[in-house]
């Protein structure tokens, strides 16, 4: 669905082609019938000559199909048995036509700028440019800090350097990532050796293929409604699914890095991941007996936390100790007292606002 406007920003991407860049706005929806219609709703409102926008429904089981309906001769709508993320968005992909690929969450709504800051930010060496995100309730409330919340603007030689040295670099979650279609297409379709969440392999990715330009600037909003993915105090083993999640999507980045003749991150890089030093000592105190990490321990995890507070990278000095300090009493606390901590880190924020949507 394109928007009139008066005049064709010049592409920045390729000479050859004509006109101005197109945008593919892809929203894989499973049982999100109460967001769905704004995210679409959305990705239609964005202020740009050249927008398609592709909706699959991976087998949902409430209204989603009348939702999507709803949108008929706006967009392409494909429906498939349940299937996950991953095999949804390879359908998408697979239809979509633009040069800058977007992923949009069928619980995320885009800025109506939001195509055209990223067409200005783009460049013939653009792996994908990444915006901040605004936090939102299930009543598009916003509350709470910007995600990422930058210290300064990195520039894309700082994002491939972390990335390399500890798989880590400061990005949103997959609505704020507008991608290359050039990036994309050496490695899609994704397959069943990936992570099950697109965005796993595109952001380990990117920084590694081309650049990460970031645009400081709140341009997606991003609903937290404790139904997400991310909400991992549902379950105690979630923690050891993350890290794993994590080994996997490293692995599989290697192997696509070695595919294409492009430097691999360095061996020990996960052990050098500040997040995911977190989401280990978590792991280790709540379901010790399926920690999939070979070799890791309380011990090893409290070495790699001080040491953690003297490599640098994008996070200042005092997070780097926090977050240092708050491993340790993870580790070192009894369990009752390690067990509250997990939740004050990972899931107050949830049950405050399921509290504050239910009132």
């Amino acid at each position: 669905m394109a928007v009139a406007l008066q005049t064709d920003p010049v592409r920045t991407d390729a000479a050859p082609a004509q006109g101005p860049l197109r945008f593919s706005i892809l929203v894989a929806n499973y049982n999100y019938d109460r967001f769905l219609g704004r995210a679409i709703e959305s990705a239609l409102a964005l202020d740009w000559p050249d927008v398609e926008v592709i909706v699959v429904d991976d087998g949902s089981t409430d209204n989603s199909r009348e939702v999507i309906d709803s949108f008929a001769g706006s967009i392409t709508a494909i429906y498939q048995d349940n299937g996950g993320q991953r095999r949804a968005n390879n359908a998408a992909f697979a239809r979509a036509k633009g040069d800058v690929v977007v992923f949009l969450d069928a619980d995320d709504v885009l800025d109506p700028g939001f195509a055209r800051a990223v067409a200005a930010a783009w460049g013939p060496t653009v792996s994908k440019v990444q915006v901040q995100m605004q936090l939102i309730d299930a009543e598009d409330r916003p509350f709470g800090d910007l995600i990422p919340n930058f210290a300064f603007r990195p520039e894309p030689a700082q994002i491939s350097a972390w990335s390399r040295s500890s798989t880590e670099y400061p990005t949103p979650p997959g609505s704020g990532n507008a991608y290359a279609r050039r990036f994309l297409d050496q490695f899609f379709p994704i397959g069943d050796e990936h992570d099950d969440a697109t965005d796993s392999t595109c952001l380990a990715l990117a920084p590694l293929m081309g650049d990460v330009v970031t645009i400081v600037q709140p341009l997606v909003k991003y609903r937290q409604h404790g139904a997400n993915d991310s909400n991992l105090g549902t379950r105690a083993d979630n923690f050891g699914r993350e890290v794993a999640r994590a080994m996997r999507r490293q692995k599989s980045a290697e192997a696509i890095c070695e595919q294409l003749g492009v430097e691999r991150p360095r061996p020990d890089s996960l052990r050098r991941s500040r997040h995911l030093l977190q989401l280990r000592a978590a792991s280790l105190r709540m379901a010790p007996a399926s920690h999939p990490l070979p070799g890791d321990g309380r011990i090893t995890a409290a070495l790699d936390a001080v040491q953690s507070v003297f490599r640098k990278n994008f996070d200042p000095l005092k997070k780097r100790v926090v977050v240092a300090g708050w491993v340790l009493a993870v580790l070192a606390a009894p369990a009752p007292l390690a067990r509250k901590l997990i939740h004050k880190r990972f899931t107050e924020r949830f049950e405050n606002l399921e509290a504050a949507s239910a009132g």
